[in-house]
């Protein structure tokens, strides 16, 4: 899949995992490129691998950090075509009757806050665009509850909401919403949290890994290139007609776990 024209692509926390590989598809698709994410390392990365890409360390957590970051953008590219709101993080394994109140609000205000910021301050850029598209990402715990993760859960549902709320808004400025829901990714992160679960419960990474697949049609994680590959779609001519869409790309999964 090929982009139209030379795309201008906004994606936060782009330097690794996902958002990196929603990246080098866009620089792929001939698509320039900015990325912001908290982790400098990983854009120096980033950028030795894919020398185009334009980057700046951003705490989307930051109100006014995340403004500028946008600002910062558009000045880079010339504009906004496409973003790709990725950025967001974890948070506490924790029940609703221990958990932090602290540690609720710290993912609420990157999760959500942090996504409505970068999305109000990149609406005008989207407007001047000739096929703006706006990029979500959600998660399997939008979808589903998910135990002793309640503040994730209640951010990814409300990307959802937020990604109806703005196709809505911005469909008279011809600007396209929708929203990706991962399931469990392939990758590091998903190893660790194996190996974390085999550590606890005496079985092997092996068994832990049939176990969290037991729920899913298709028996594997989601490979990375496959939701970046989604993204290039959506915000392509292919995909002009879609707009307020909630797309799961999760092997078929039956709950969050």
């Amino acid at each position: 899949m090929t982009t139209s024209t030379a795309q201008r692509v906004l994606v936060t926390a782009g330097a690794s995992g996902i958002g990196r590989a929603i990246a080098e598809a866009f620089v792929a698709a001939g698509a320039k490129v900015f990325v912001c994410d908290i982790d400098e390392a990983a854009l120096s990365r980033l950028q030795e691998h894919a020398p185009g890409v334009l980057t700046s360390v951003c705490d989307i957590g930051d109100r006014a950090a995340a403004a500028r970051m946008v600002d910062d953008a558009a000045a880079a590219l010339g504009g906004i075509d496409v973003l790709v709101n990725n950025a967001g993080i974890a948070g506490p394994a924790a029940s609703v009757e221990t958990l932090d109140p602290d540690a609720w609000e710290s993912v609420l205000r990157v999760n959500l806050t942090g996504t409505f910021i970068v999305t109000q301050h990149a609406i005008p850029h989207l407007k001047q665009s000739p096929a703006g598209t706006i990029v979500v990402m959600s998660s399997i715990a939008g979808r589903f509850g998910y135990p002793n993760r309640s503040p994730y859960a209640v951010t990814k549902w409300g990307l959802v909401g937020f990604t109806k709320t703005l196709s809505r808004e911005l469909g008279e400025f011809g600007i396209r919403v929708n929203a990706i829901l991962p399931g469990a990714v392939e990758g590091p992160r998903i190893q660790q949290v194996l190996a974390g679960r085999a550590s606890v419960s005496g079985r092997s990474v092996d068994e832990e890994r049939d176990a969290a697949l037991a729920n899913q049609s298709i028996r594997r994680f989601v490979d990375p290139a496959d939701i970046a590959a989604l993204a290039v779609f959506l915000a392509s001519r292919a995909g002009r007609s879609i707009s307020g869409q909630i797309i799961p790309v999760d092997g078929d999964s039956q709950s969050a776990s």
